[in-house]
């Protein structure tokens, strides 16, 4: 099984460089299922129908997402119009959408998927992501062995320790949510492939994705600044992993392809 996985795309210019890349990466790695995240990618907060429906015609087939889940007002007919898309696992019974799902991939076999938000610094609190991914992934196992878990955390340290904990369960545990690749990708010794954060699909002159001056703005007077999406070139961050039959990892490699 060969999967591609974006890490999160930041408006108009995460979404070109997707357009404008996602078919040179499909065709040097020939991914089954090409996974991306999706919560910063209408105007760098949320996801819209006409976005949603524009990043899965680009070729990508699940869209995950995050804190910014509700940032856009079409999120609830986003969710009732496309199955492709999950929100984290760990809000409460009733919540609109899904969390996790499985998805058949080109090559024909399911692709367990699974997205869950962190607890360290991030709001709302929700349930804790261990105890949901436990009992998410156990029944995913039940329906296949390829489990692939997008984790949207800002801490490190719990990026690292979710992965421990599903390590021989889930195929992979990829962080996602602070815009900035890491360089430790590895298989964790159960077979489960890692990386604390996949990076980000959007304007590399920015500050994780925003225009410099009201980042910095920000920082400075300590007072709500509006955010907006910066421009110029872009850069598309993300994961390629093989597993084998037992859904285990046997290969992962960081993607970082750019455009003028």
């Amino acid at each position: 099984m060969k999967i591609v996985f974006l890490g999160d795309i930041v408006g108009r210019p995460g979404r070109k460089a997707v357009k404008e890349l996602l078919p040179r990466i499909k065709e040097e790695y020939a991914p089954d299922l090409v996974v991306a995240n999706g919560e910063n990618a209408a105007g760098g907060f949320g996801l819209s129908i006409e976005v949603a429906a524009e990043l899965l015609n680009h070729g990508i087939d699940v869209i995950t997402l995050g804190n910014h889940t509700w940032k856009n007002r079409e999120i609830n007919q986003v969710f009732e119009r496309f199955q492709q898309v999950l929100r984290p696992a760990n809000y409460p019974p009733g919540t609109p959408g899904k969390g996790y799902g499985l998805f058949v991939a080109k090559n024909g076999y399911e692709v367990g998927i699974l997205n869950l938000l962190g607890q360290v610094y991030l709001e709302p609190p929700l349930e804790c992501p261990f105890r949901v991914a436990e009992e998410s992934v156990e029944f995913l196992k039940s329906k296949t062995p390829y489990v692939l878990v997008d984790f949207h955390a800002e801490a490190t340290s719990e990026k690292v320790a979710l992965a421990n904990f599903l390590d021989g369960k889930a195929s992979a545990v990829l962080g996602t949510h602070t815009h900035v690749a890491t360089a430790d990708e590895r298989i964790l010794p159960g077979g489960t492939g890692y990386i604390t954060d996949a990076g980000m699909c959007g304007p590399v002159d920015s500050v994780l994705g925003v225009k410099k001056e009201l980042a910095i703005a920000k920082f400075l007077t300590k007072r709500p600044v509006k955010f907006e999406v910066a421009s110029g070139f872009a850069e598309v961050n993300g994961v390629y992993l093989e597993l084998d039959e037992s859904g285990n990892t046997v290969r992962i490699n960081r993607i970082i392809y750019s455009i003028k």
